[in-house]
């Protein structure tokens, strides 16, 4: 149980940082309560970003469905793989925007 509550305030905590820098990214997205984070860039399409941090090794998920075509699912790992995840994401909506 200790082991569990323990794990469960990190992962609150790295989403809740995480949260933070993706609006400051320019991204929006629902208040999540999970282990996700359902995002929208207004920008740049969630394709591009999806096959930019693929070739990066870094994997979220993209749907191709009509209403959530434009929408990363980005779970919540380590703060480190989270730091690297946004500093990639970071890299790649700037090398689109020009």
């Amino acid at each position: 149980v200790e082991y569990f509550e323990q794990t469960k305030r990190q992962v609150i905590a790295t989403r809740e940082w995480v949260k933070k820098e993706l609006l400051c990214l320019g991204f929006t997205f629902g208040d999540s309560m999970t282990n996700f984070i359902f995002a929208s860039h207004a920008r740049v399409p969630a394709q591009v970003i999806f096959d930019g941090l693929r070739e990066k090794h870094i994997f979220v998920r993209h749907f191709s469905a009509k209403r959530i075509e434009n929408y990363l699912r980005i779970s919540i790992g380590t703060e480190e793989e989270m730091r690297r995840f946004l500093e990639a994401t970071a890299a790649i909506i700037e090398e689109y925007q020009g």
